[in-house]
């Protein structure tokens, strides 16, 4: 078994990075290829950074051959279209170029493509129609293939929807009804895994699995809310009181998601996750169980037998604070500096002036800090800049606390406290930095 490669694009991703782990354990020969890896997803010399849409089917074909690749496993996917993500781009183009790369290959390799359970007269997003052209340029293209249909993938780390899914098990809220009673057929990462070994270690010639399409998920229906209790019972919280969600705010939710998408972040609740979440998850596994004789985890499995640990904990409660922590201090920075400049602002000038600074400095010290202001707003809004952003919020905090020290000390005594009130901000600031990263 181990002499077969197996080329898995995607590998940072919450399936991709799993299958790239787990299908080395089991003894293959694993490429793990992403656009970005984080320094603690660099596991192996086969851990690759490329620009994966940027290669044409020339460069995938030589790719393959580098590798010596059996296997292609196709990962990639996005949600929702955005600044740096297009699903047609992601979906269609580079699965158009990734089947006209094997068939040029003059290598015998099995495409392996992660796709979405049901079916296309439910299509009604980007995300859903674009995954099913991809489908159907697979079908025609005459290489060997197995698409993949995972329902809601459970694996142990935590990204997306099932990030959403475990902070509603640690919170006292739940989604309106109506979402929560939407069908959701889940699979066990671990099973995933499974299948494409399983895959993997068959000849490209065999005729039994040269074009397959499965659904892989546990074969009971059960509704988000059954998952969902599933987690609760993991966290101990099964027994709580809760309060559901009014659909118009989980509506507005998605709406303030999509906005913050505009912004590079990848917020869970979006209108595309919304729509699919109310689509539901559910498929016929029959199929996949018949050919592979692989027993689909139960559902107690999937999610875990022991009870949450703290680490588990600590990250569902802070999962939808962290949003809020963010909003909160890009608010701050911004409105604190357009009030001293615009609506405040010889009252901010004054302070200066009482305090006896030169005349020629009060405006440009007031209007230079309150840009600074606004632009360290500016800077936490945008994902890319984010941590520069606190950073800088951090620093500038530090320096008005101890220029205030030196040169205006009674200000750390004034009635409203808001030198004081500086302190907690920089707590509020720097843990916004330490939970910053997605994966």
């Amino acid at each position: 078994m181990s002499e077969r490669t197996i080329l898995v694009f995607g590998a940072s991703g919450l399936i991709g990075r799993f299958v790239t782990d787990d299908l080395r354990a089991r003894g293959f020969r694993v490429v793990g290829v992403a656009r970005s890896l984080s320094p603690a997803q660099q596991m192996s010399a086969l851990d690759l950074e490329l620009p994966i849409l940027a290669l044409d089917a020339a460069a995938l074909t030589r790719l393959f051959g580098e590798h010596a690749v059996d296997v292609v496993v196709n990962c990639l996917g996005v949600l929702q279209d955005g600044p740096g993500s297009d699903t047609n781009v992601v979906h269609r183009d580079f699965v158009a170029r990734l089947v006209q790369a094997i068939g040029d290959s003059g290598r015998a390799i099995r495409l392996v493509h992660i796709s979405i359970p049901g079916t296309a007269e439910a299509d009604r997003t980007a995300f859903a129609t674009t995954k099913r052209e991809a489908e159907r340029l697979i079908a025609a293209s005459g290489i060997p293939y197995a698409i993949l249909r995972p329902g809601f993938v459970v694996a142990p780390s935590a990204y997306g929807g099932s990030a959403m899914l475990r902070a509603l098990a640690a919170l006292p809220i739940d989604l309106p009804a109506a979402e929560m009673a939407a069908p959701f057929q889940l699979v066990a990462a671990e099973d995933i895994s499974a299948t494409i070994g399983w895959l993997a270690a068959r000849d490209v010639g065999d005729a039994s699995v040269t074009a397959v399409s499965w659904d892989l998920m546990r074969p009971e229906p059960i509704t988000m809310a059954g998952v969902v209790k599933q987690f609760r019972i993991a966290f101990g919280t099964d027994g709580w009181r809760r309060i559901a969600l009014p659909s118009v705010l989980l509506d507005l939710g998605a709406k303030i998601g999509d906005l913050a998408s505009h912004l590079g972040w990848m917020p869970p609740v979006r209108s595309t996750a919304i729509a699919e979440l109310r689509r539901g998850v559910r498929g016929d596994p029959s199929a996949w169980i018949a050919a592979t004789g692989i027993a689909p985890k139960s559902l107690a499995e999937t999610i875990g037998r022991h009870p949450a640990a703290i680490q588990d904990k600590w990250f569902a409660r802070l999962f939808m604070a962290k949003a809020l922590i963010v909003a909160s201090l890009v608010a701050f920075w911004i409105v604190s500096g357009f009030i001293a400049l615009f609506v405040s602002y010889r009252a901010a000038a004054g302070i200066l002036t009482a305090h006896n600074f030169p005349s020629a400095l009060v405006d440009p010290i007031t209007i230079g800090t309150s840009l600074m202001d606004m632009s360290i707003g500016v800077l936490i809004a945008f994902r890319r800049t984010a941590a520069i952003g606190l950073i800088a919020g951090i620093l500038a905090s530090l320096g008005y606390m101890v220029g205030a020290a030196i040169l205006t000390p009674d200000l750390w005594i004034e009635p409203l406290g808001a030198l004081v009130k500086t302190g907690p901000a920089i707590v509020l600031m720097l843990v916004a930095l330490l939970i910053l990263d997605n994966r």
